[in-house]
């Protein structure tokens, strides 16, 4: 079993126009920690993960998961 986690950081971010130095102000960490999250090449502590969600204003379940978020655009759409 992977012991990786998945995020959507790098979505969110881009969404709201907040780069990885704005980011990592705001949560008191280096800016490269925020790309090795993105990356998936660091996990977050329960209290970071919380963090940023917080700063999002969404459930930690919409940042981060056990199993790889869907692509864009690859669901079914509904009318």
């Amino acid at each position: 079993m992977s012991e990786t986690v998945h995020n959507r950081i790098a979505m969110l971010r881009a969404e709201r126009g907040v780069s990885r130095r704005q980011l990592s102000e705001a949560l008191g960490i280096h800016y490269q920690t925020v790309g090795y999250l993105e990356r998936g090449e660091y996990s977050p502590s329960l209290y970071l993960a919380l963090r940023i969600a917080q700063y999002f204003e969404v459930p930690v379940e919409v940042v981060f998961s056990t199993e790889p978020f869907p692509r864009l655009g690859s669901g079914e759409r509904s009318a």
